[in-house]
């Protein structure tokens, strides 16, 4: 017999993915229907559904979130760059299956979209046009009626609303077991990585999101794992995410 808590993530991935109810696409690229694979690895952008990481992301954030739970890892759990929410929202749902009261969830983002490059101070940034897709900006209102919308918006859910260079460094985040970027930038990742990583407990996991499909948000992990020292092993998610798990402080 399969559990219920297994029936509930499981239903709650697909719905949040829209691959339960076949969401078709909204670009950026020209096909618009709905395509399975696409969608399963995170491949295109929903017109209706909460995240565009795909299954194969979400469910390596049960993994993680599965792991540090059993090992009794310290922390809450983040994601910095939210979008409609759908990735914070699963992170919700893995607690209530598992009946944890005693994590929070944080999604900081500055519910407007992506800021304009600053290519003097990152010139890995220089070009990007993110902050230029409307698409991209959600507002912390409609973020929230997500989470309502699947009985998961309450004290267990915390917003952290601004450019990351501005709320990051002053987060009231005392502990983390779980980090997934999707900040798409140099800058907001390294913002996340500096602000974060160093709250991150052993055994506790960083995801990035944007690794494989953004050259400069790759060599944003790249320089910081290289200047922090950290050689524990980067392992593929898919075409894009990647992960690892924190060995040492």
């Amino acid at each position: 017999m399969i559990a219920s808590e297994e029936l509930y993530l499981d239903l709650i991935a697909r719905t949040l993915t829209g691959m339960l109810y076949e969401d078709p696409s909204v670009g950026p690229w020209p096909e618009r229907n709905f395509d399975t694979d696409l969608r399963e690895h995170g491949r295109d952008w929903p017109s209706r559904a909460q995240t565009m990481v795909g299954m194969k992301r979400l469910a390596n954030v049960r993994l993680c979130a599965e792991s540090v739970i059993r090992d009794e890892v310290a922390g809450d759990f983040i994601e910095t760059g939210v979008w409609r929410g759908g990735a914070a929202i699963f992170m919700r749902a893995i607690l209530k299956a598992h009946r944890i009261t005693d994590r929070l969830v944080w999604l900081a983002d500055s519910f407007q979209g992506l800021p304009p490059p600053n290519p003097e101070a990152y010139p890995a940034d220089a070009g990007d046009i993110n902050h230029t897709m409307d698409a991209l900006a959600v507002s912390l209102e409609e973020v929230k009626s997500n989470f309502s919308r699947y009985g998961l918006l309450d004290e267990q859910v915390r917003f952290l609303k601004g450019w990351f260079r501005d709320t990051l460094p002053a987060a009231p985040v005392d502990r983390l077991a779980l980090l997934r970027l999707d900040g798409d930038m140099y800058e907001s990742t390294w913002d996340a990585l500096v602000n974060l990583y160093p709250k991150l407990s052993p055994g506790g996991y960083a995801i990035v999101d944007d690794y494989g499909a953004v050259p400069a948000c790759r060599q944003a992990v790249d320089d910081f794992r290289r200047a922090q020292n950290v050689t524990d092993k980067l392992r593929e998610i898919d075409w894009t995410g990647v992960y690892w798990r924190r060995s040492s402080p």
